[in-house]
């Protein structure tokens, strides 16, 4: 049987110490630990600026929901007070602010429903070998 030329690893691991070796298991674990950290702290950040974006959306439709309450309960009044087509415009007005409540309550749940947490976190963590992770 021909003899397998020796790659870079094994010339590596016979020269060098034990002590080494796991000197650089050590520095590549905590490497990797330290861009776990950072990838969390990034899609963190991403994920509180889209709830907090959805969230302005919500209390944008709840401030336009109040004025459609004030403006079809003053048109209601002045329509009922006058009988005439005054108190009508109050109702176009609060109609304008229905489809604006309409748009931003939609657009807020899409926003907070497209947070993710942390996907890529998550996906890289599972890619660390089995044997790397504490046992129970």
């Amino acid at each position: 049987m021909p003899e397998v030329p020796p790659t870079g690893a094994h010339a590596k691991a016979e020269t060098t110490s034990l002590g080494d070796l796991l000197g650089e298991v050590t520095r590549d674990m905590s490497t990797l630990m330290r861009q776990e950290v950072e990838l969390a702290k990034v899609e963190l950040r991403q994920s509180a600026t889209r709830a907090g974006k959805g969230a302005g959306m919500l209390a944008g439709a709840g401030v336009a929901g109040h004025f459609v309450l004030l403006f079809l309960s003053l048109a209601l009044w002045w329509a009922l007070g006058t009988v005439m087509g005054l108190g009508w415009s109050g109702v176009v007005v609060a109609a304008i602010w229905g489809v604006v409540a309409a748009i931003l309550a939609a657009r807020g749940r899409k926003e907070l429903n497209a947070i993710k947490g942390m996907p890529q976190t998550a996906e890289t963590l599972q890619e660390i070998p089995p044997t790397l992770k504490p046992t129970p």
